[in-house]
């Protein structure tokens, strides 16, 4: 299971970041999730809920916003919808499309005291 080391990977960006800003809460997490970075939602919430637990995070709301995944077609010369990975263009059915966007997951906000 990947999300508890994506988990961990948040909980230290976190802590990093109480370090050198110099906070002592975090009230809220807002991470940004790819369409097509392979993040189970539900595995993630249960994996935070742990590593968080005893850091300037613990109990803290997170929420998620979905970054929408988005493919170069060659064919068509332009960025189309991409839901799935190897997907074919919606437009032209031409399969090989380069992935523009939807593939990362990042810590996007945190609400601070």
């Amino acid at each position: 299971m990947h999300e508890m080391s994506l988990a961990e990977n948040v909980r230290e960006i976190i802590e990093d970041a109480a370090r050198t800003q110099g906070f002592r809460r975090v009230s809220r997490v807002v991470l940004e999730i790819g369409e097509l970075a392979a993040v189970e939602t539900d595995a993630l919430r249960f994996c935070l809920d742990v590593v968080l637990e005893g850091s300037v995070a613990a109990g803290a709301a997170i929420e998620w916003v979905t970054v929408p995944g988005i493919g170069w077609c060659a064919r068509c010369a332009q960025d189309v919808p991409l839901h799935e990975r190897y997907d074919p263009c919606p437009h032209c059915g031409a399969y090989g499309l380069e992935v523009r966007s939807g593939e990362r997951m990042r810590v996007s906000t945190l609400d601070v005291a």
